[in-house]
């Protein structure tokens, strides 16, 4: 059985790619959501590492989580979110 707290402390450790997560048939929607949720906020941060050159970890996934997200109808309002590196405008 799959331990949905584990996806959510690691998914990129979880899962082989963010596609593997709409597969898993055991995860509600909501489930599915909040991994790719999280992993997106992984996927920032690893993209600000990148920028100030600490390279090094796993490849970046964000456009492939945000295209998971988006088939799942997910959408994205930044209009209250403070400027941020992580997703904010």
């Amino acid at each position: 059985m799959l331990n949905i707290d584990k996806a959510l402390l690691d998914p990129a450790g979880f899962f082989s790619h963010p596609e593997a997560v709409l597969n898993e048939h055991h995860l509600s929607k909501k489930e599915k959501i909040e991994i790719l949720t999280r992993w997106e906020y992984d996927a920032r941060e690893l993209s600000v590492a990148e920028e100030e050159n600490m390279m090094g970890g796993p490849p970046n996934m964000l456009a492939e989580v945000l295209a998971t997200l988006n088939r799942l109808n997910v959408k994205r309002s930044t209009d209250l979110s403070p400027p941020t590196k992580q997703g904010g405008s």
